[in-house]
Formats: C-alpha cells, sequence, structure tokens
C-alpha cells in the first residue's frame, strides 16, 4: 500500500524517525507534536523506514503492533550507521580533493603573477640614431 510523505524525501524521513527514537522515553509525543507531524503519519513513516519499502513507499499489510522489536530497530541503526560511515568517507575525499584543488589553485595565482611581473614594460631607450660620427 503506498503512502503519502506530505512533501518529505526519503532521506528526510529517514533522518526524522532515526531523531525520534534518540529522544528522550516519555519526551518523544511533545518532540512530534512540536515537528507538526501527526502521530498516525508518523506511525506510518515508521512502519514503512523499518518494516517496509520506503524507496519506493510501501509498507507492510499485516495490521499488527506498530511497536518495532529490538531487532529490527538494530538493523536500522546497523543500516543508518553503515549510511553515515559512507557519508563521512565521501565527505573526507572531497575535503581532500578541496584541499588539493586550493593548493593547485594558489600555485596557478602565483604563477600568473609572477608572469604578470615578467611582462612589465621596461623604460623606453634614448633612440640611437643621434650617434656622433668621427
Amino acid at each position: 500500500m503506498a503512502v503519502d510523505n506530505k512533501g518529505f524525501t526519503r532521506e528526510e524521513i529517514r533522518e526524522f524517525v532515526h531523531e525520534y527514537y534518540l529522544q528522550p522515553h516519555g519526551s518523544r509525543r511533545e518532540w512530534l507534536a512540536s515537528h507538526s507531524i501527526s502521530e498516525w503519519i508518523f506511525r506510518r513513516w515508521r512502519t514503512m523506514v523499518v518494516q517496509g519499502d520506503i524507496d519506493r513507499g510501501l509498507i507492510p499489510r499485516e495490521h499488527g503492533g506498530m511497536v518495532p522489536t529490538n531487532r529490527e530497530l538494530s538493523a536500522f541503526e546497523k543500516a543508518r550507521a553503515k549510511e553515515i560511515a559512507a557519508h563521512r568517507v565521501e565527505v573526507e575525499k572531497l575535503q581532500k580533493r578541496i584541499a588539493e584543488l586550493e593548493g593547485s589553485n594558489s600555485a596557478l595565482g602565483k604563477a600568473i603573477g609572477l608572469l604578470h611581473e615578467l611582462n612589465v614594460p621596461e623604460p623606453d631607450t634614448p633612440p640611437t640614431s643621434a650617434q656622433k660620427r668621427s
């Protein structure tokens, strides 16, 4: 069964569910209300993330307890940790590339400055046609 995501992306929904589980027990309902998401929508999102197929917006058809088991939460956390680790590796690679490009840019700027200095026109020399003959 497909679900309406109220304009949120899959990544935002995953992050929202993750943040929900980081809230202290007893404060989750207030936290949810502060984000203007109904409990009904959140339950569907949580089911989609933990038990369903969020990439296609599908949730399972069974109508049972909506509380995920520790094993399901553990699997969710492991998948989330793997996703975060992959993201960190990519960020580190991009930061190294940025540093490399900044170094190249600096060297190129220095080279251009040196070329400008070498191409400065020299002062005019006096014409040689006024030489004395002996």
